[in-house]
């Protein structure tokens, strides 16, 4: 039985994608690094600092920790910018219906996200406190594909890793979902949709309501 849901966030709550993508191509031009929207893809679900070494993959210029970390802060900056212009609005189709049916039914839900800005985002989307739990990027030091930020949200919901369901939409996130022992839904345009436990489309069909029969 399903005790607790945790959700990704970029991509199952939110569409942010673009905003990372507008960031980073203003870095990588600054730095006259070649970036594009197939690279953009390998950074999904990842951690600023290891999607800043995937795009720098591209560059004859080897940097130390201190300019990464300068070029991080570039990119983040920008992308903070960028997401203030978030509301309500932006919320993903059907995603406040399922929370209302999951508390309902006295299902916990957290935010599983590598994001250190997770906190902000839900704020500008006024959900914060739908969520009886939040793990972030600033709360851990392994990004996904390792379990530690949903096994920090479990823990955080009290419940064992078998009691939840992760949502994703990124491969990397249903592996680690898998490696924590928890029950995984696939969204989105997820290339391996044999790896999750369940696959929708997106949050609207109705179907995924059947799971926590």
């Amino acid at each position: 039985m399903i005790k607790g849901v945790i959700f990704d966030l970029d991509g199952v709550i939110v569409t942010t994608d673009n905003y990372h993508y507008l960031a980073w191509e203003s870095m990588a031009k600054k730095e006259n690094i070649y970036f594009d929207r197939q690279i953009n893809e390998r950074l999904r679900g990842v951690s600023r600092f290891e999607s800043l070494n995937i795009i720098l993959e591209k560059s004859k210029k080897i940097y130390s920790d201190k300019e990464k970390n300068k070029l991080a802060e570039y990119k983040n900056n920008i992308y903070k910018e960028l997401i203030k212009k978030l509301s309500s609005e932006d919320i993903l189709p059907e995603v406040l219906k399922l929370l209302n049916f999951l508390k309902s039914k006295n299902i916990k839900i957290a935010i599983g996200s590598s994001s250190k800005n997770t906190f902000e985002i839900l704020k500008s989307l006024n959900i914060l406190n739908m969520f009886d739990a939040v793990a972030d990027g600033n709360q851990i030091k392994k990004s996904k594909p390792d379990p530690e930020v949903f096994l920090l949200a479990s823990n955080k919901l009290g419940l064992e890793p078998k009691e939840c369901l992760v949502i994703e939409d990124a491969e990397s996130g249903i592996i680690a979902g898998k490696r924590g022992n928890f029950k995984t839904l696939a969204v989105g345009s997820i290339v391996n949709k044999n790896i999750a436990d369940y696959y929708f489309k997106d949050l609207s069909d109705s179907k995924i309501y059947d799971i926590f029969k």
